[in-house]
């Protein structure tokens, strides 16, 4: 039965017997993060001013002319980061919301539409993540 070594042990073992023969060669370490299965953040914010969505982006691209003035925001992030695709299609079908911009390589999705729709669409995205895939859920915060 092979012994499982811990994270110091497995690295003294790496580096102990190689090391001393890269001496005065490039060293390079990587590091990676291997993310969990979770919901980080999600937040509503009321009833927000243009400069809000001007800087977030909001009123170019396919909202291009639009006026969300006064509508809401939910505030979405995800490991994995593709949660926030499945994240979006929850929150679309369940609430009259719109996707305000969605990043799949980085999980963050913000949504636009009036605050009861927004924390509906919220609480079912938590809801689904939280009961049925079993992420780690943060709870809904909001002002």
């Amino acid at each position: 039965m092979k012994q499982r070594l811990t994270r110091e042990e497995f690295l003294e073992y790496i580096f102990s017997e190689n090391y001393e023969a890269l001496q005065g060669d490039k060293l390079r370490l990587v590091r990676i993060r291997i993310p969990g299965s979770e919901v980080s953040l999600a937040h509503l914010i009321g009833v927000s001013d243009s400069e809000v969505y001007k800087n977030l982006g909001l009123h170019i691209g396919v909202h291009l002319g639009e006026d969300h003035t006064g509508e809401s925001l939910g505030l979405l992030q995800f490991t994995p980061w593709e949660g926030a695709v499945v994240a979006a299609d929850i929150a679309t079908k369940v609430a009259n919301v719109e996707i305000g911009f969605m990043d799949r390589f980085n999980g963050s999705l913000i949504l636009t539409g009036e605050r009861e729709n927004i924390k509906i669409a919220l609480q079912e995205v938590l809801d689904y993540f939280g009961n049925t895939l079993k992420f780690g859920a943060c709870e809904l915060t909001e002002n």
